[in-house]
């Protein structure tokens, strides 16, 4: 159909050829406007764009030419929208302290308060047991800090008077047994590694443990008996014994909350520290029973120990308290220092030089230097480590047994280093020999 019927031809306008230039397109009145159409000729220029150089676009109807539009390189008038985005923005400064509205009530603001020297954190269970509550301030924090300028003087703290009344009474009866017979020195050492076991249980239970009591204070006392009826021998097989029990008792909890791995550890270092190293008393009063071999090597040999370990203690005591200045360790025991250790150390070695005038076993200057020497060193070595354990387990003594002193544990705990070191000097060196 042509266009030519859409289009309006007025004839009181004049000729349409001739009036075709001004008045071109179709008028479709008031509702569409006029209309132009792509065959309709016109005087308007083609549409262009502004600053292009491709000249004016072809009509619709010619073949397309097959060029690839160009792009306008931007210029430096062009603004670059991205270039705030590559920009590194100022971090927003946090406030110091936010407040949101006003306090109604007029309060005062409260002050933060310095818990450094006090507790205050929950003791995680690690146990399986209920978890201990956050305690007050640590007497100790005070004595640690006040430690650099006169560490000694906690020693003062001690009640000297009962102290020095139940020394000697431990020291009669010990001498009195000491002069019967070994089995009645084995009494007194039985009682003391059970005493001193039950101690240690009860402690480590109130401090949230669960370990296994009855097998660990049952090994403790097996330990010693075995060692003095079979000897040496007869210790790893307590040992086992005593693990196995404790181990296979814990497979009857009902979960892993029993806390199985640290009961066990907490029960087999007892069996070790006070069982084991506990029954070498028992080792070195056997050469006393030992055929072929004299009666007194077993009972002057332990004889000396006691002697040594009381003086060493006495000595550190009284130097320490009055010079003492360097603490040995001062996280674990601010009262025990250097000038204790060597007061200590001269008293000890001057004691078993004496004694040992008048003993048949160790009757030489070398050997009484040795013997001396292992009290000592490892005399304070074990006090430091049972210090050590009450500072882990925050507590000041493992018992109130022994009047002055603490518990059994607190007395007797230099004597579980010494003992193994005094058997094994008396198994080489064989001082009776000479």
């Amino acid at each position: 159909m042509s266009d030519d019927i859409w289009r309006r031809r007025d004839d009181d306008t004049g000729d349409a050829e001739n009036d075709f230039g001004k008045d071109y397109g179709t008028d479709f009145g008031s509702d569409f406007g006029k209309v132009q159409f792509a065959d309709d000729p016109t005087s308007e220029p083609s549409l262009s764009f502004a600053n292009s150089d491709t000249g004016d676009l072809p009509h619709w109807t010619e073949p397309p030419t097959g060029e690839i539009p160009r792009f306008n390189e931007p210029t430096d008038d062009d603004a670059d929208v991205w270039a705030t985005f590559q920009q590194p923005s100022t971090p927003t400064r946090r406030p110091e302290r936010l407040s949101i509205g006003t306090d109604p009530t007029g309060e005062p603001r409260r002050q933060m308060r310095d818990v450094s020297g006090e507790y205050s954190r929950e003791y995680a269970d690690i146990t399986g047991g209920q978890p201990r509550p956050s305690r007050g301030p640590d007497p100790r924090s005070q004595q640690v800090r006040r430690a650099p300028q006169r560490a000694g003087r906690s020693a003062v703290g001690r009640d000297m008077p009962t102290a020095v009344a139940t020394g000697l009474i431990l020291g009669a009866v010990f001498v009195g047994t000491i002069m019967w017979r070994p089995a009645a020195v084995m009494v007194l050492v039985i009682a003391a590694l059970a005493m001193a076991s039950v101690e240690f249980f009860s402690k480590v239970t109130e401090r949230g443990y669960r370990p296994a009591t009855l097998a660990g204070i049952a090994a403790c006392v097996a330990a010693p008996l075995a060692a003095y009826w079979i000897g040496d021998a007869a210790l790893p097989l307590v040992i086992t014994f005593a693990f196995l029990a404790t181990s296979v008792g814990f497979l009857g909890a009902s979960s892993v909350q029993s806390g199985p791995m640290p009961n066990v550890a907490i029960t087999s270092m007892a069996v070790v520290w006070i069982g084991l190293l506990g029954s070498y008393a028992a080792l070195i009063l056997r050469f006393s029973t030992s055929s072929g071999l004299p009666e007194n090597i077993g009972t002057d040999t332990l004889f000396l120990v006691v002697a040594g370990v009381i003086t060493n203690d006495v000595g550190a005591l009284l130097v320490g308290s009055s010079a003492g200045r360097r603490p040995l360790r001062e996280w674990v025991s601010p009262g025990k220092t250097v000038e204790g250790f060597v007061g200590g150390a001269i008293a000890s070695i001057v004691v078993v030089m004496v004694i040992g005038t008048q003993s048949d076993t160790w009757n030489s200057f070398g050997e009484w230097l040795l013997l001396g020497v292992i009290i000592s060193v490892m005399g304070p070595l074990g006090d430091l480590v049972e210090s050590m354990f009450k500072r882990n387990l925050d507590i000041k003594d493992f018992g109130t047994v022994v009047p002055g002193h603490g518990g059994v544990l607190d007395r007797f705990d230099s004597y579980l280093f010494v003992l193994p070191a005094a058997y094994y000097a008396l198994l080489v060196f064989e001082p009776w020999v000479s």
